[in-house]
């Protein structure tokens, strides 16, 4: 059974919210279990949140949850930037999958909540084959 660590954003809760909910479920159905889990307050939070999580040695794989809204500067991309270089670090750091479900930059409130469901699935689904996957290396 693959073991995973959740990170979600609190930040744009009406977003991810409903995002962590959907994750949860679509972790079930795949047969994942979920060992921990990190509220943070916003996507820049995420990293280190992943960081203590990938450190676990119950955890298979960390998925990170957020969304980054565009606002009237360009901070939503600076932001997505960052984090994301983080996770992608961590991943090839410690040799365990860091999974991207953080809807955004340039996206709508609007946007992001038409998006809860996919970006939740793709993130587990994510986790769960590159664990699989990467048994077998």
């Amino acid at each position: 059974m693959v073991k995973l660590g959740f990170a979600v954003s609190e930040w744009n809760f009406d977003v991810t919210g409903p995002m962590r909910e959907f994750a949860i479920r679509h972790a079930e159905f795949l047969g994942a279990q979920i060992v921990a889990e990190v509220m943070v307050p916003g996507v820049y939070d995420l990293p280190l949140a992943a960081k203590k999580l990938i450190e676990r040695k119950d955890v298979d794989a960390v998925v990170t949850l957020g969304a980054v809204i565009e606002g009237e500067t360009e901070h939503d991309e600076i932001i997505m930037q960052h984090a994301v270089r983080k996770l992608m670090d961590l991943a090839l750091e410690h040799g365990k999958p860091v999974t991207l479900g953080i809807s955004g930059p340039g996206m709508t409130r609007m946007q992001a909540l038409e998006r809860v469901n996919d970006y939740a699935k793709r993130a587990v689904e994510a986790a769960v084959k590159m664990v699989k996957r990467l048994e077998t290396v």
